[in-house]
């Protein structure tokens, strides 16, 4: 689940991470009374979506009266704003956060994500932060320091103070910047995140006395460093410990399938194909979306019911799939192992009976409980054509939809 700006930056302001005084703006009749207790001006505002790019896009503008806000404000709202991340068709503004506009000596990049290799959490940081981190990683590499973070101690002392010498952070800064990082790392931690991104971290003085026109950074406190941007993703499956803090998260942007399936657990993006997938393990499901591609046809959606999916969740699975107009043809593939497939066949045959197919269906079948879910299907009566393996499935998907969408 993904937290607005402003979400992730009172959640820092909780941990002790330097952050604006800010207020979000939802019309443009709140635009004097947000920007009223920030100070005289200027004002950065910038629009509240879940994608990055959002300044060379034209979200983000430095405004010096109210009324030149109120204008930025009428041309974003209730309106598509168009990144590099978000695809053509962009993402809706909804909101904006307005903040006091700060000038700052420098600019870094800091993060915390979880190393896929190793499965530890690790910190990221750049002695060059700002709009253009996507082309330093890819073409100076050298210049991104990680360190891999032991998930119970947390970041230590001495490897906060390592990140700080290597991008050249000394003096008064050591000090600030090796408890950013801590408690970076620890918000990171106890939030269950998959993401916690600054960028840019920004340098407002390299000594003592570094407080802000119009606020500052913690209440009741001058600082050094400066979040000027944040990026907060929380693991979905950590709801039951992070409740209050999902309870906020925007969901306006998922669609009414996508909602569907996180309200069962289980996990549905769209494509733009015509082969409707249900697949157990998202390995499995990449695997499948690859062989189809493989054989000239192309996926309508990914979708995991996971490893121990009861027969309720994959009823509602094959629901969603026939739900998307755009599917010609449903491919089931299925690798029993937590899974049974006499549960997935079940599934299938509840889903059928009650919502109708009027699509082919193809089905490979393998692993746990394999004979006894066979046996569920051809009792059933279903119209579906078998698999011996996952490319045989996969010519069979495509020749039936017709090749490519």
């Amino acid at each position: 689940m993904k937290l607005h700006e402003f979400q992730a930056k009172r959640r820092m302001e909780s941990f002790g991470l330097p952050v604006l005084k800010g207020a979000v703006i939802d019309s443009v009749q709140s635009v004097a009374g947000a920007l009223a207790p920030l100070g005289p001006g200027p004002w950065v505002l910038k629009a509240q979506i879940h994608a990055g790019g959002r300044g060379k896009a034209g979200g983000v503008r430095v405004v010096r009266t109210v009324d030149e806000a109120k204008s930025f404000v009428s041309g974003l709202l209730d309106r598509p704003l168009v990144t590099h991340q978000t695809g053509p068709e962009g993402l809706m503004v909804r909101s904006l956060i307005a903040e006091p506009a700060v000038t700052v000596k420098r600019e870094l990049y800091a993060a915390v994500a979880i190393n896929r290799k190793t499965g530890r959490p690790t910190l990221i940081v750049s002695g060059e932060g700002g709009v253009d981190i996507e082309t330093l990683a890819a073409t100076s590499p050298e210049k991104i320091i990680r360190v891999e973070v032991d998930p119970w101690r947390g970041l230590d002392a001495f490897q906060a103070r390592d990140v700080a010498f290597a991008v050249g952070l000394g003096g008064d800064l050591l000090r600030d910047s090796v408890r950013f990082f801590q408690n970076l790392v620890k918000l990171f931690l106890e939030s269950d995140a998959g993401l916690v991104e600054v960028n840019p971290l920004g340098i407002l003085s390299e000594k003592g006395g570094g407080g802000l026109p119009g606020g500052e950074c913690l209440p009741g406190g001058e600082c050094l460093l400066l979040a000027m941007d944040a990026k907060m993703t929380i693991d979905d499956n950590a709801a039951f410990r992070q409740g209050d803090l999902l309870k906020g998260a925007d969901t306006a942007d998922l669609s009414e399938a996508e909602r569907r399936a996180a309200a069962v657990g289980i996990s549905y993006i769209r494509l733009d194909g015509s082969i409707g997938c249900l697949v157990n393990g998202a390995g499995l499901a990449m695997a499948t979306m690859d062989i189809i591609k493989l054989h000239g046809g192309d996926p309508a959606n990914f979708l995991d019911v996971g490893g121990g999916a009861s027969v309720t969740q994959v009823t509602e699975a094959f629901k969603i799939i026939l739900s998307d107009p755009r599917v010609r043809v449903v491919l089931v593939n299925i690798f029993g192992g937590i899974m049974k497939c006499d549960v997935i066949a079940e599934g299938i045959v509840q889903a059928v009976k009650t919502t109708g197919l009027d699509r082919p269906l193809v089905v490979r079948l393998e692993g746990n409980r394999v004979q006894e879910g066979r046996a569920v299907l051809a009792a059933s009566g279903l119209q579906m054509t078998s698999a011996t393996d996952l490319a045989d499935a996969a010519q069979k998907a495509v020749a039936l939809a017709g090749g490519r969408s």
